[in-house]
């Protein structure tokens, strides 16, 4: 009866990684859960010390010089 032996390894083994899979998966959650929670309190203390990173009129910095824009010469 060796084939209802290795049927039954196969099992364990596919539980075993179904298991292991899934506590994986559980300190993933943790660890995004941590994350967030220590990113909203560095973003609570910046916000203390006056520090407003999010601010939608914040102007992004660009290489290109103001005047370039629309300056291309374009062939008809």
């Amino acid at each position: 009866m060796p084939e209802e032996s290795r049927t039954d390894d196969v099992e364990n083994f596919l539980k075993e990684q179904q298991s292991l899979e899934d506590r994986k998966q559980a300190l993933i959650d943790d660890l995004l859960k941590q994350k967030e929670a220590a990113m909203k309190a560095f973003d609570d203390k910046l916000a203390q010390l006056g520090y407003h990173g999010n601010s939608s009129s914040k102007s992004k910095r660009s290489h290109h010089k103001k005047g370039a824009a629309g300056t291309h010469d374009k062939k008809s």
